[in-house]
């Protein structure tokens, strides 16, 4: 009976022992299972990099440690598409807040607009002057702005000359008899002193002399300059005022030299005055000035108004809107600014693709026509019905950028794609001398366009031509020699340039060949005893990307100082 039970119990620790050992193989493949799959979700975090810097990666949203720009999801996934296309997720799309629309013809129509003021017409602006000469005993009218009308007495002036030539007036009235010519001499003297006929009669019948004459306005208007002041002395022909007659006024607009293609002799053109707000006027052009101002770089474009009411005041600004038809691209596709990425050179656009079972954009190079305002009149690249993405662009490119396809900024030149000949070996101690101070003398220039310190950096460039230019050649092989040369006669012709320039843009521009050039001596032939870092930044020469070296690991970035000053990279070292 004992051993029965004691079978029983072996039974079930049996049963029991088989059931937990089972139980721990599936739960610990489970767990096993689960772990991969967690591992394979763990591959699948995002990262996020900075557009302009690839090489920063984190595991969170923010801002580039190095330039503050935003930085946008890696994606990981793989992308088997052409070079010049690019795969995204639906996620990213979403984030970078990507938009697309149909690409269609339109009539082009450009809206040019200008600014300008309201001018008196020149050609009814005119001078009162003083027929006689003499002093100015009074002025009746004492102020701009004031209106004349012709006729109208506006000053007296005390003339010794006119009491003279009626003195000889009345001597001539006593020799009429004697001399009859005489009285009629003395009379169209006095006649062209603007004197009437009435006038000199009166001064023969009652024989007394007028010693303050009466100046008479010759036009009617308004008076816009005041040139005289009582008790001047004024000589015959002298102005005395300025007047215009505003009845009709010019508006002068100021249309920058771009524009000017667009705009011809009888384009209507809408205005509205800063002074009449809520109003808006309509007129035609009828002047364009074949004069480009040297300055400001505009061309009067002059339109004219009757002024009725003269609602219409000289000096007051203006507004003018032309919608200008382009005729010349009428059948052309228009499409919004924001879908274009211009580098200076090149302008690109994406295109979404159809019937691809993930989100896929082509890049495509396009020619821009005019700019309408906020849109460009398309030559070539784009054909009417495609999708094309028109918000969000930069982010699609930057994706392409950092999968390594064609993009906007991505045609770097590597300074290694030249063979460039390894003569270090043969390099002797004196060589190695002039090269440790070649490049002390660059370094020292590098250092002043860091600065964008145009002037000190022009100053070094003379230190550093002279190392070049005084290096013994001897210690050189016929090889060498000719190595040597062909690329120190491209940094001196560089160096040159850079002495007469005068800008810091200017000497920077030359500054990509002498270092393009310098790296493939220093590569070829050493450093002297220096230690050389070849730095690189992508958004120099337009976006081309350029090289330059540094004693230091830390970038500083000659091409824009103080506004990047570490934006690039370390691309190599020269021992």
């Amino acid at each position: 009976m004992k051993n029965l039970i004691k079978n029983k119990y072996f039974q079930w620790s049996l049963i029991l022992f088989f059931g937990l050992f089972l139980g721990k193989l599936i739960f610990s493949n489970s767990t096993t299972s689960e772990k991969h799959d967690h591992s394979s979700s763990e591959n699948l975090n995002t990262i996020w990099t900075c557009a302009m810097h690839p090489q920063i990666r984190l595991d969170k949203p923010g801002k580039c440690p190095i330039c503050g720009m935003d930085l946008i999801q890696l994606n990981q996934n793989s992308d088997n598409s052409g070079s010049n296309t690019i795969e995204l997720s639906t996620d990213a799309l979403q984030l970078a807040n990507v938009q697309t629309s149909i690409v269609k013809r339109e009539k082009p129509e450009k809206e040019v607009r200008m600014y300008g003021r309201i001018e008196a017409d020149e050609r009814l602006m005119q001078t009162i002057p003083a027929h006689i000469p003499g002093r100015i005993e009074k002025l009746l009218v004492n102020f701009t702005g004031d209106e004349v009308v012709k006729g109208q007495t506006i000053a007296i002036i005390y003339s010794p000359t006119l009491i003279q030539a009626q003195q000889e007036l009345l001597e001539a009235k006593k020799l009429a008899n004697t001399l009859p010519g005489a009285l009629e001499a003395a009379r169209e003297k006095l006649r062209e002193w603007k004197l009437t006929d009435t006038q000199i009669s009166e001064i023969v019948n009652t024989e007394k002399i007028i010693s303050n004459f009466e100046v008479k306005s010759t036009v009617s208007g308004i008076i816009t300059k005041k040139i005289v002041n009582q008790g001047d002395y004024v000589s015959q022909g002298s102005a005395l005022y300025e007047v215009s007659d505003l009845s009709n006024v010019w508006i002068q607009f100021d249309a920058y030299e771009s524009d000017l293609p667009w705009i011809k002799q009888g384009d209507k053109i809408q205005f509205s005055l800063q002074s009449i707000p809520g109003k808006n006027f309509t007129a035609n052009i009828t002047f364009i000035s074949p004069v480009i101002d040297d300055f400001s770089r505009v061309a009067k474009i002059r339109i004219e108004l009757a002024n009725t009411g003269r609602i219409f005041k000289p000096g007051m600004f203006a507004t003018g809107i032309v919608n200008a038809k382009l005729e010349n691209f009428k059948d052309n596709i228009i499409i919004p600014r924001s879908a274009v990425l211009w580098t200076g050179k090149r302008s690109v656009a994406y295109i979404k693709i159809p019937g691809m079972q993930m989100p896929t954009f082509e890049m495509r190079e396009i020619d821009l026509g005019p700019e309408l305002g906020n849109s460009y009149v398309i030559l070539s690249g784009l054909q009417e019905g495609e999708e094309l993405v028109t918000n969000g662009v930069f982010s699609v490119d930057a994706a392409a950028q950092l999968s390594g396809k064609t993009s906007m900024m991505n045609r770097n030149k590597e300074v290694k794609d030249e063979i460039i000949p390894d003569y270090r070996k043969q390099t002797s101690i004196k060589l190695a001398n002039q090269l440790n101070l070649i490049f002390n003398a660059y370094i020292q220039f590098k250092n002043k366009l860091v600065a964008s310190d145009a002037n000190s950096a022009i100053a070094e460039t003379q230190n550093l031509s002279k190392q070049l230019e005084s290096t013994d050649l001897g210690f050189l092989s016929g090889e060498q020699q000719v190595y040597w040369l062909t690329k120190s006669k491209l940094v001196i012709a560089s160096l040159k340039e850079i002495k007469q320039n005068s800008t810091i843009d200017e000497v920077r521009k030359s500054f990509i060949t002498v270092s393009e050039n310098l790296i493939k001596i220093f590569k070829a032939f050493g450093t002297g005893n220096n230690k050389a870092y070849v730095q690189f930044c992508p958004m120099a020469n337009q976006n081309i990307g350029a090289f330059w070296l540094s004693t230091e690991k830390q970038i500083k970035n000659p091409f824009y100082g103080n506004m990047m000053l570490t934006c690039g990279e370390t691309r190599d070292t020269i021992n």
